[in-house]
C-alpha cells in the first residue's frame, strides 16, 4: 500500500485534525483491535503534516485506547476499551469533593438506572435457570458480610455473570466501568464501607431468586434495595461534611 492510498489528500480532509484523519482511516478500512497501522512516515507524507503533529495525535489516540504504540514494533489499533472513561470519571469524582459527593452520587444513579433498564431481558434470560456460579457468589457475599468484610470482587463477578446472559457487550462494559469508578472513588474520598453490607449481599440473592423465578417486579425492587446502603452512606457523608 502506498502512502497515497492510505489517506485521501483532498482539502476537506486537510481541514480535519490529524487525530480525526487517523480515526477516519481506521473506520474506512474496517480495522479491528490489534491490526497494524500505517507508519509515522507514511502518515506524515500523506497528510503533509509535521512529525510532531503526528506524534501528538498518536499520543492523544493512545490515551483514548484507540491506538496502541508497541515500541519497536509499530502502532496498532487499540482495544477500544472504556478505560479512558473510567479514568476521567475517577478524576471527576475526587476533583471537587466539596460538592457534597455529587459526582459519586451520579455514578450510583447511573449504575442503578442501567440495572433497572436491563431488568426485563435479564429476567427473561434467567427464568427457569439454576445458575450455580451466581448462587455461589451470593453465598460468599453473605458470608463475608456476616464477618463485616467487603466483597468487591464477588460483587463485580456477580454483575458480570448476570449481564453475560444478554446479547449486549456494551452494557456489561458500562456496568463494569461504573462499578470500578465507584470502587476507586469511594476510598479516595475517605468514605468508609457501608455499615449495612449485609443488606447489599442479601439483595443479590433476592435478585437471583426473582430472576430465576421470572418475577420482574421483585427483581427491580431487589435492584433498588441493592443500592440503598450505598445511598445511605453517601447521605451520611454529606451530613457530616455539612456539620463541619
Amino acid at each position: 500500500m502506498t502512502a497515497g492510498e492510505i489517506f485521501p489528500a483532498d482539502m476537506s480532509r486537510r481541514r480535519n485534525s490529524v487525530t480525526d484523519q487517523i480515526k477516519n482511516f481506521i473506520l474506512r478500512n474496517d480495522l479491528r483491535p490489534g491490526d497494524l497501522m500505517p507508519t509515522e512516515s507514511e502518515i506524515c507524507a500523506t497528510l503533509n503534516v509535521s512529525r510532531s503533529s503526528v506524534r501528538e495525535a498518536i499520543r492523544t489516540l493512545a490515551a483514548l485506547d484507540i491506538v496502541e504504540v508497541r515500541h519497536g514494533y509499530g502502532t496498532y489499533v487499540g482495544n477500544l476499551s472504556l478505560a479512558p472513561l473510567v479514568e476521567g470519571l475517577v478524576f471527576r469524582g475526587v476533583l471537587s469533593p466539596e460538592d457534597n459527593f455529587a459526582a459519586l452520587r451520579e455514578v450510583v444513579e447511573v449504575r442503578e438506572a442501567l440495572d433497572l433498564a436491563m431488568a426485563g431481558p435479564i429476567v427473561t434470560a434467567l427464568t427457569g435457570q439454576n445458575d450455580e456460579q451466581l448462587r455461589a457468589l451470593v453465598g460468599t457475599m453473605v458470608d463475608k458480610a456476616t464477618r463485616n468484610e467487603a466483597f468487591p470482587e464477588e460483587d463485580l463477578a456477580f454483575h458480570t455473570r448476570l449481564l453475560s446472559y444478554l446479547d449486549n457487550a456494551l452494557v456489561g462494559q458500562l456496568v463494569a466501568a461504573f462499578w470500578e469508578v465507584n470502587t476507586v472513588v469511594y476510598p479516595l474520598l475517605g468514605l468508609a464501607p457501608a455499615a449495612d453490607m449485609d443488606e447489599t449481599a442479601k439483595a443479590h440473592g433476592t435478585m437471583l431468586d426473582a430472576a430465576e423465578a421470572g418475577r420482574i417486579d421483585d427483581y427491580k425492587q431487589a435492584v433498588i434495595d441493592h443500592y440503598l446502603p450505598l445511598r445511605r452512606a453517601l447521605q451520611k457523608a454529606n451530613a457530616r461534611r455539612a456539620e463541619k
